[in-house]
């Protein structure tokens, strides 16, 4: 799926938030400035959180509380995983950050977490984001077990 701006990716992102539950993981991959955070801010306005989603880099995980004015129904743990690639054991890391924890109570997305933290659910979903040299950005969402493909066929 071709989305031409950053308006549209936050826009996906709203739609794909409508159909998130508690318990799901969403793991992002694609190259810096390809539009990972755009798409977390518009996954945060369809669930309803309070607060800004920005790029969780230096603190690596952010949690945002459902705001029941927005008709938030569940919080959204939004992770980056960017900096603990380097590490030798960046799973190790993953597991410090206690993700596993909130898993089963929040939607959970993880950038850069390929690899890393696919074992936290027994069902993902994959999302690979592409930018291309128009700055369109390319979607392409791998549903891997659970209920994702039938989820996400209205998307």
């Amino acid at each position: 799926m071709s989305l031409p701006t950053v308006e549209d990716t936050e826009g996906f992102g709203r739609r794909l938030g409508g159909v998130l539950r508690a318990g799901d993981l969403v793991v992002l991959t694609g190259p810096l400035g390809a539009g990972k955070t755009a798409l977390v801010r518009g996954i945060g306005a369809g669930l309803g959180v309070r607060g800004d989603v920005t790029s969780p880099t230096f603190v690596i995980a952010r949690v945002h509380r459902p705001d029941p004015a927005k008709g938030g129904r569940v919080a959204l743990v939004h992770a980056d995983a960017y900096r603990l690639g380097s590490a030798v054991d960046p799973r190790a890391e993953i597991d410090d950050l206690d993700l596993d924890a909130s898993v089963d109570d929040s939607v959970t997305v993880v950038e850069w977490g390929e690899g890393m933290v696919e074992q936290l659910s027994d069902a993902y979903l994959g999302v690979r984001i592409d930018r291309r040299d128009d700055d369109s950005r390319m979607i392409e969402l791998v549903p891997s077990g659970g209920d994702w493909a039938a989820r996400l066929e209205g998307l």
